[in-house]
């Protein structure tokens, strides 16, 4: 049997290493456009000098001797053979697989704002590379503006804020992460930005980029008609499924390559994990799905239908947070519970007894058992205490033969 995945990031990576340990003899081939293995994740600490390339590797420094993976890097995929079932690259050498998993990822999205595909000193955070040319033009930039607020515009944010450059943020939403924060815990990290000379615009575009006399970037225009000067734009505008290389519509693509709840595609054989699919936003559920897609990749039978995850957290400015599930009531059905002292922030989302959602800020020593209590919908009625102060000790029991067990189970 011959395995082949396209991508080394963590569906990629999982994928191979489940492959190996279920299958010892089969061989695994594993290509990437990268040279090395590292989380995407923690590139800011690459931004900020507290780790090289090398200390954002996830995986042990012997992973493909140690697993008998051969690895085909700098390696850029033109085109999937469905027919004669192989992976072609850019010089023409294929590859065939009996199965294949395309574990791709994405790639930065630059929105078409006027000047701003075009202007010199405009930069993504989402590859090492990316890295390297930001730090480059820092040599230079005095302004700096970061679009979006997200969860890579926070990570630029980490990875610039002790250099010494004027930042500011711009985001379409009212409010910093407005996919993990509500709007009162966007407040209390809104503060600490500003206390560190940050300005944050948010409900607003960038409407345009002045460049001056030699194509650089030299301010950044608002829907509100702000004008930001700037050296250096760093967009985290969102992504976008690396699937140009998919020239067979066999394989269905919509926002991202369409799989099933086994990880695979609409052709037999080809299975697909991670950002490419679009339905992995956070790295526990692309790593749930890279070890998925090698389950069935090999025959046996694996649905993934735990797709809980947390969020995010985060550590930002010494104050760290934890957001789970709905950060939102639905509706007026839920009861919302907060509890707020200073530099905390607690939220919960409940209906009938059972918790669809926290927010933690400042204190998330209460975020093992939420997440369990979310992930397995335990109903709660039946424990009379004050929803903060439920532990683990709730859900302690002792079964019919004595022996003493937890009703949250964990997967």
């Amino acid at each position: 049997m011959q395995y082949l995945i396209i991508g080394a990031s963590a569906a990629g990576i999982n994928a191979a290493k489940t492959l190996r340990e279920l299958d010892k003899y089969s061989a695994i081939t594993l290509i990437s456009k990268d040279t090395a293995v590292y989380s995407r994740c923690i590139l800011h600490k690459a931004l900020d000098g507290s780790r090289d390339l090398k200390g954002l590797s996830f995986i042990e420094e012997d992973f493909f001797q140690k697993y008998n993976i051969n690895w085909i890097k700098d390696a850029h995929v033109s085109n999937i053979d469905i027919e004669n079932k192989k992976v072609v690259i850019e010089d023409n050498t294929s590859y065939k697989f009996d199965k294949l998993l395309i574990a791709s990822g994405a790639s930065s999205f630059i929105p078409p704002v006027k000047n701003l595909r075009e202007g010199k000193g405009v930069y993504s955070l989402r590859n090492f590379e990316d890295v390297t040319s930001i730090e480059n033009g820092l040599k230079n930039a005095k302004n700096v503006v970061i679009l979006g607020a997200g969860l890579v515009g926070v990570d630029a944010v980490l990875g610039l804020i002790e250099k010494n450059i004027k930042i500011s943020i711009v985001e379409m939403g009212d409010r910093l992460l407005p996919l993990q924060l509500d709007k009162r815990a966007s407040s209390i990290y809104e503060k600490l930005l500003k206390e560190k000379n940050i300005e944050l615009f948010t409900s607003v575009k960038l409407e345009e980029v002045i460049l001056n006399e030699n194509g650089n970037v030299s301010k950044a225009v608002l829907s509100d008609l702000t004008a930001l000067n700037c050296d250096m734009i760093i967009v985290a505008a969102g992504v976008r499924p690396n699937v140009n290389f998919i020239k067979d519509t066999r394989i269905k693509v919509e926002k991202g390559i369409v799989i099933d709840k086994c990880c695979k595609t609409t052709v037999d054989d080809i299975y697909a994990a991670g950002d490419v699919t679009f339905t992995a936003p956070i790295w526990p559920i692309a790593v749930k799905q890279g070890i998925t897609a090698a389950f069935n990749m090999l025959g046996k039978n694996k649905e993934l239908n735990d797709t809980f995850g947390m969020k995010n957290s985060m550590n930002l400015l010494g104050l760290e947070c934890v957001s789970l599930g709905n950060i939102n009531a639905l509706d007026n059905s839920y009861n919302v519970d907060i509890l707020e002292s200073d530099r905390v922030y607690k939220k919960i989302i409940h209906k009938d007894g059972v918790i669809y959602g926290a927010l933690l800020v400042g204190d998330i020593s209460y975020c093992g058992v939420l997440g369990q209590l979310i992930k397995n919908k335990i109903n709660i009625k039946h424990i009379h205490k004050d929803i903060f102060d439920i532990d683990y000790s709730d859900f302690y029991n002792v079964d019919s033969k004595g022996q003493y067990n937890y009703a949250v189970s964990s997967t």
